[in-house]
């Protein structure tokens, strides 16, 4: 269900989440998942974030949604209101691919939360936005975000090279 009509107030209800904008009680958080290395492990250059970094990505969230109408969610738990992660939309300037992509608390793996909030990104994106084609670039050892992927209907489409590192593209169409 999505709640709201500007892009920053667009908010998303699973069953066991609330995607919502970023907003800065989310910082400590956030940080706190980005520094912790098996987290990131497979995110970007692999290795944690700092602080600054931390909040900088948040800021660049905040900035998607401004520019492009859509973005990344903050991944709340609907029970406890914990910030558990992130998982939305992503296509930055340059970006290879119209993006669903996740990242949740280490502690929440396994439960099924980035499956459940990426059908609600990725229905968002197909009925809300129009998108016709949805990807999602998964590093080749990352077998828990491929397994999320195929649960999705991604099928595995091609291997690019992205940050100097080689990434497994998964999409599917609408």
């Amino acid at each position: 269900m999505a709640v709201g009509g500007s892009p920053l107030s667009v908010v998303l209800e699973t069953q066991r989440l609330l995607l919502r904008p970023f907003r800065a009680s989310d910082f400590d958080a956030y940080a706190r998942i980005c520094a912790d290395p098996e987290v990131m492990r497979h995110i970007g250059a692999g290795v944690p974030r700092s602080r600054e970094d931390a909040w900088r990505e948040m800021a660049l969230f905040l900035g998607h949604w401004t520019l492009r109408g859509y973005g990344m969610w903050a991944a709340e738990d609907r029970h406890s209101h914990a910030l558990v992660g992130r998982i939305g939309l992503h296509n930055p300037e340059g970006w290879p691919a119209f993006e669903i992509g996740w990242l949740l608390d280490r502690d929440r793996w396994g439960e099924g939360l980035a499956t459940e909030g990426g059908l609600a990104a990725m229905n968002y994106a197909f009925d809300r936005l129009d998108q016709h084609h949805i990807s999602s670039l998964i590093q080749p050892d990352n077998a828990a975000s491929i397994r999320v992927a195929e649960k999705l209907g991604m099928t595995r489409e091609r291997v690019i090279a992205l940050s100097g590192r080689d990434v497994l593209v998964y999409g599917r169409d609408r």
